[in-house]
């Protein structure tokens, strides 16, 4: 601070909190009474007022990251929906989640048959050149019984949605939002209980895949892999934990990996690959492709129907559509929420850059045999599936 004669901080901030310090005519900020608004700073001349935020607390959608009285970070717990956004944020690496590495690999030495479920974000995870097949044979090597691609589960997913949006939209719901980002729906049913009904009920892919799994396979054990940190809080609700048992990043797969020297872009292909699932449901992983696959289910099999599409990414632009649709701006739409920027694809445990991601995830989407869920065989199984 230059102690200006003008001191236009003092004049413009709305409440009292700049004062002139009488002893060096220099501004003081109240911080008790200070609200953050900005505005001194914006005509401060010589820019002696700056705003500092913690990178976490920036990242956070939800406002659940403040300071204690320390001046370190503290988390909210009861704000926060575990999307993992601080995780990856923080420079410092003070801020991780729980891993289920050990409990997998003891169950795996323990004789049990345990499935790989692999989110349709994993290609380019591993390598450049890694395959499908290649990772096959990676998971078998380290000792999982297969491999199952949890796009499947996506499929059936976007079935269940097309058949509950054109039941209950508009005659029953106002609107209704996709369920498939466990953050997302967690943030809506926190922040807008009196919508939360319109949450769809229709399970997670991942929880799809897992029940596909022990359906065929009995007295399985079913890990998740993927990029998803909110999909470890997800696993442990009392509805799902019977299906999924571990769930692990792609970040600790590859750890997996390092540690028992297994280089999967070197391995020799599983001729099996991995088990096809359609365009759209390997699309999940990116921002706007949940909709998509449900919009092409009801045009397939309503193509009467009209529907309307709104999506949003990232939880604080989430607030925004959520806070419209309750004011009635989205009535009669499908809403499609992804808590991570760009979707699935930018989760907290991805291994690459969220582009790049995108670009491989849309290129390996094209080369599945069917265009829509329904054209997937296991779609047919989907009231075995569901309660």
């Amino acid at each position: 601070c230059q102690g200006c004669m003008a001191h236009p901080c003092v004049e413009v901030c709305p409440k009292g909190a700049v004062s002139l310090d009488r002893f060096n005519g220099r501004s003081v900020i109240d911080q008790e009474k200070c609200i953050k608004c900005g505005r001194c700073m914006d005509v401060c001349q010589y820019h002696a007022i700056i705003r500092q935020e913690r990178p976490c607390a920036a990242a956070c959608g939800m406002d659940a990251i403040h300071s204690d009285c320390n001046g370190r970070a503290d988390i909210d717990y009861e704000k926060c929906v575990s999307c993992g956004q601080c995780l990856v944020n923080c420079p410092f690496g003070a801020i991780a989640d729980k891993s289920q590495i050990f409990q997998m690999i003891r169950a795996i030495q323990a004789g049990e048959r345990v499935y790989a479920a692999v989110a349709p974000a994993f290609v380019g995870q591993f390598g450049p050149k890694m395959t499908p097949g290649k990772l096959r044979a990676a998971m078998k090597r380290l000792g999982f019984a297969d491999i199952i691609e949890v796009a499947i589960g996506a499929d059936l997913c976007a079935a269940q949605e097309a058949e509950d949006f054109v039941e209950e939209v508009p005659e029953k719901l106002p609107f209704m939002a996709t369920s498939c980002c466990p953050a997302w729906s967690m943030m809506a049913k926190k922040l807008f209980p009196e919508q939360a009904n319109c949450i769809s009920m229709a399970l997670t892919p991942m929880t799809l895949t897992a029940r596909l799994v022990k359906h065929h396979q009995p007295g399985a054990k079913v890990a998740f892999i993927g990029p998803c940190a909110a999909k470890k809080l997800e696993a442990m609700r009392s509805d799902v934990r019977s299906e999924v048992d571990f769930v692990l990043t792609f970040e600790e797969m590859a750890g997996i990996f390092a540690a028992r020297h297994i280089d999967v872009e070197t391995l020799k292909e599983d001729p099996h690959g991995i088990n096809d699932a359609s365009t759209d449901g390997r699309n999940f992983a990116v921002s706007g492709g949940v909709a998509k696959a449900v919009v092409n289910v009801i045009n397939e099999k309503y193509p009467d129907r009209e529907i309307k599409v709104a999506n949003a990414e990232g939880l604080r632009d989430c607030r925004k559509l959520l806070m419209a649709a309750k004011a009635g701006k989205y009535n009669g739409y499908l809403l499609e929420g992804m808590a991570c920027p760009g979707g699935c694809v930018a989760g907290a445990g991805t291994m690459q850059s969220i582009k790049k991601s995108a670009a491989v995830v849309g290129v390996y989407a094209k080369q599945a045999e069917h265009q829509t869920a329904t054209g997937t065989h296991h779609v047919a199984e989907l009231d075995k599936l569901v309660d």
